[in-house]
């Protein structure tokens, strides 16, 4: 099976690449279903778009970082500043888990700065964090970026010359794989805290997806990984996620004492 992959689309005569498109794509719906629910549940919109823009910092800054100490062996720090290699370097090159943590971490300190309740944000809204993140897989495989392992069977794809996966062989779809799983897995969070009230979106995500994706590094084969001992970086922290999700559970249902 063999499918055209699109790096950049034309729109009125310009040239946009198909990763961002994607990821924009996402954020625009995300932005609608975000409104509506801060509408429904009379939260303040001003409030959201300041957490927002937090967040959307912390993950470009956070991704960006954690994709320099995965390969900081690969990059050539004495070009580093050379127009073209910076250029390079900072176009591509972003680690979900790097924008995972920076994100968060921004999340809680717009909360703390601007005296948010963000706490009521995060219970209503953190679906809406895989959902965007499904679109931007979706934008790796158009661009050939996050790169399956080689791979012949049913849904194997081949990557013209001009993205950034091999094209001398057909790969494994895994930058589609996991869009699909982190759909669902956004999907499960908006309906069970809907059916729930003491259902935690943050130890659900945290675990399905620390799971997935542990599971899917082995079906990764982009040069550019960063590993310790038996592990990939993400793969470890999938594990420190998982346990730490496990344990925030435990505390979250101790008894309380009177």
């Amino acid at each position: 099976m063999i499918i055209k992959m699109y790096p950049f689309i034309h729109i009125f005569g310009r040239q946009f690449p198909t990763y961002g498109l994607s990821i924009t794509t996402g954020l625009i719906i995300a932005n609608i279903i975000a409104a509506l629910i801060i509408r429904r549940r009379k939260l303040v919109m001003i409030d959201f778009i300041i957490i927002e823009a937090y967040v959307l910092l912390g993950a470009g800054v956070g991704a960006k970082l954690l994709y320099f100490i995965a390969s900081f062996n690969d990059i050539e720090w004495s070009r580093f500043f050379e127009p073209e290699y910076f250029s390079s370097i900072m176009q591509g090159g972003f680690v979900f888990y790097g924008g995972l943590i920076g994100g968060l971490i921004c999340f809680v300190v717009a909360g703390k700065v601007h005296h948010i309740d963000y706490i009521a944000y995060a219970k209503e809204l953190l679906f809406l964090v895989p959902f965007v993140h499904g679109f931007g897989r979706i934008g790796c495989f158009l661009a050939g970026c996050c790169y399956g392992i080689p791979y012949h069977g049913i849904g194997a794809v081949h990557f013209p010359k001009n993205s950034f996966a091999p094209s001398d062989t057909t790969l494994f779809p895994v930058q589609l794989v996991e869009a699909v799983c982190v759909l669902i897995i956004s999907a499960l969070m908006y309906i069970l805290k809907r059916r729930s009230k003491n259902f935690s979106m943050l130890s659900f995500y945290l675990v399905t997806y620390g799971i997935l994706r542990f599971v899917l590094e082995y079906f990764r084969f982009d040069a550019i990984r960063g590993s310790f001992l038996f592990f990939s970086t993400s793969q470890w922290i999938s594990i420190a996620m998982i346990i730490g999700a496990i344990f925030y559970e435990i505390v979250r249902r101790r008894p309380k004492k009177a």
